[in-house]
């Protein structure tokens, strides 16, 4: 590759970066910007006035507790996915 198209490249991925980030400055969540689908599907349900049949039967005491029961959820569903790799890799290579 030339070294012209390489800086070529390097600069559209540097603007791509950091165009987002100039854009955005400032406004977070308060402003609707970064929101996510949870927040839209709830105020859509919302809207419909349908009420929970049922409640929870406990709740984190703190959004740091859910964001760590989420990630140790998030861990033990990788260490399943790879071990299942992992062998299914070791089968593969057992049989050759």
């Amino acid at each position: 590759m030339k070294k012209s198209t390489l800086i070529i490249l390097s600069v559209i991925c540097i603007v791509l970066f950091i165009s987002p980030l100039i854009m955005y400055n400032g406004l977070g969540e308060d402003e609707g910007y970064f929101g996510g689908a949870d927040g839209a599907a709830g105020e859509a349900i919302e809207e419909t006035g349908f009420e929970p049949w049922f409640s929870s039967i406990w709740e984190p005491p703190s959004g740091e507790i859910e964001s760590l029961l989420f990630a140790l959820q998030a861990a033990i569903g990788a260490i399943i996915i790879g071990y299942a790799f992992g062998y299914w890799r070791g089968q593969s290579k057992k049989e050759e």
